[in-house]
């Protein structure tokens, strides 16, 4: 197991960065990211592939919602998704080497690799060697994580040396409606947390009192939520996980 900067636990996480697109910061932009760097935020973004096997910083699966453009983000390549402007403002979707060098290790930055199966199953590896690719000389605090274990899996194969951990939720049918019932009922119980050695996991926010939850936290796994909405949210989410990944408001950084 690989232990988590401690930067991690002391560092509220901005979900997505510190986005807000009627200030000009959508999802995941350059311009969210200065933005939770200038406040002292440590910054969760999400990567997803493009057709040449680059790992985009960019959440949905479509360019619809976000982007000014339509269509599946892995039928693009990555020079063509550099020139798809963000809806509220005039950036392109950076690649992950852009967005490492500018974060330049200077806050705690937490990757999500979103999954590339359709359906959290095993037909996943290109955009886990192309992040582990991306990120070979970067010394800043640094974590990977994925709904997906057996993406999670992956990232042990290709970056042993980075703390890995697995994003996990209460799984019902209504939030996720294409997953199969026997894919949600097994990955609400969090089997796979030993099997790919993660050292934390990052869990939905209204499930954090779940017995497994307290089981891995007992055992010694760090755990991370997402996502809180408010301050009040967020008192009641840090009496389980030890630190939040947040939007919607400013949460307060913690004293040294």
């Amino acid at each position: 197991m690989i232990s988590l900067d401690p930067a991690f636990l002391n560092t509220p996480l901005t979900h997505r960065a510190l986005h807000d697109v009627d200030r000009g910061r959508p999802e995941n932009s350059r311009a969210a990211i200065l933005a939770a760097i200038e406040a002292g935020y440590g910054i969760e973004i999400d990567v997803q592939l493009s057709s040449d096997g680059k790992a985009m910083v960019f959440h949905d699966y479509d360019l619809r919602r976000l982007a000014h453009d339509s269509g599946p983000i892995q039928q693009r390549s990555a020079n063509d998704l550099g020139r798809v402007i963000l809806r509220g403002n005039d950036e392109g979707i950076p690649t992950l080497p852009e967005v490492l060098e500018l974060v330049a290790e200077r806050v705690p930055l937490l990757i999500e690799i979103k999954d590339q199966d359709g359906v959290m199953g095993t037909n996943v590896g290109r955009l886990e060697q192309a992040v582990a690719k991306d990120i070979e000389g970067y010394h800043g605090p640094l974590a990977l994580m994925s709904f997906n274990p057996h993406a999670v899996q992956q990232l042990a194969i290709h970056a042993p040396k980075i703390a890995r951990g697995i994003v996990t939720s209460s799984y019902t049918a209504e939030d996720w409606p294409l997953l199969p019932k026997g894919t949600r009922d097994r990955l609400r119980g969090i089997p796979d947390f030993d099997t790919v050695r993660a050292s934390f996991i990052s869990h939905q926010v209204d499930d954090l009192n779940a017995p497994r939850v307290s089981d891995l936290k007992a055992r010694g796994a760090h755990i991370l939520c997402w996502t809180v909405k408010s301050a009040a949210q967020e008192i009641e989410a840090r009496k389980v996980a030890e630190n939040i990944t947040f939007e919607q408001y400013l949460a307060e950084i913690p004293k040294a």
